[in-house]
């Protein structure tokens, strides 16, 4: 067993997974990989299922009943790796927007300095491939808003490429984690850095999937507006001493 976990979450990734899981086994380093799969009615699961018996003690399997939200996937994911002697827990898209090259660079950074290592597509200016403008606009000026209300100094507060060192998910309630959409992922970081774990940000080059479809929505993003107010409110009264 690695000692590295990958968890990506999946909700009708048919034309991606096994790209994305062939990829991930074929770096130079070992890594494990979890799916975390919404009960994807376009075969996923089966999909994932099959290249199983060629992974075997690699390659795991959650299945979920419905589509719960990516934060409620992700916790999942933690809490099935923190049963396990993983070191490094990562998140991860199963559309190649994230690059499986880039897990060494997250990794490195969690095993010499971070104890949160964030795939940054703003810390150089803008890194992204393929997005529309209103989506570039719509994610740059959210992780602005974000610094702006919580104070935290993180470029790309909505990113959802990370590496994670152990002893961040045993730290934080994962239970008290209220959100489950994109804002989840603002929360994680604000709730680590709360902790006064060091987050660092790693630049890298986002690309848009080419290959099935979007999850993002305006909506997503209402949620985090408001939400990220609420949470800034809500930490003036919580005790975060670990």
């Amino acid at each position: 067993m690695s000692d590295s976990l990958v968890i990506i979450p999946t909700y009708n990734e048919k034309e991606n997974i096994e790209k994305i899981i062939r990829k991930v086994f074929s770096l130079p380093d070992p890594f494990d990989i979890l799916i975390v799969d919404d009960g994807s009615p376009d075969g996923t699961a089966a999909i994932v299922k099959s290249l199983q018996e060629e992974f075997p003690n690699m390659l795991y399997i959650e299945e979920r009943k419905s589509k719960l939200g990516l934060g409620t996937a992700y916790i999942h994911g933690f809490k099935w790796a923190l049963k396990r002697d993983y070191e490094y827990i990562f998140e991860m898209d199963a559309d190649f927007s994230h690059n499986p090259d880039d897990l060494l660079r997250l990794r490195d950074s969690c095993q010499h300095e971070a104890d949160m290592a964030i795939g940054s597509r703003y810390i150089k200016g803008v890194n992204v491939v393929n997005w529309p403008m209103n989506r570039v606009l719509m994610s740059y000026f959210a992780s602005a808003y974000v610094r702006l209300i919580t104070r935290i100094k993180i470029k790309d507060a909505t990113a959802g490429f990370v590496c994670y060192r152990r002893k961040v998910l045993e730290t934080i309630s994962l239970d008290k984690i209220r959100f489950v959409g994109y804002a989840f992922q603002i929360e994680m970081k604000f709730t680590a850095i709360q902790y006064g774990f060091n987050v660092v940000e790693i630049p890298i080059i986002f690309t848009d999937r080419t290959a099935g479809v979007s999850k993002m929505s305006t909506r997503i993003f209402r949620e985090a507006f408001l939400g990220v107010i609420h949470m800034k409110m809500n930490s003036l009264f919580r005790n975060y001493k670990s």
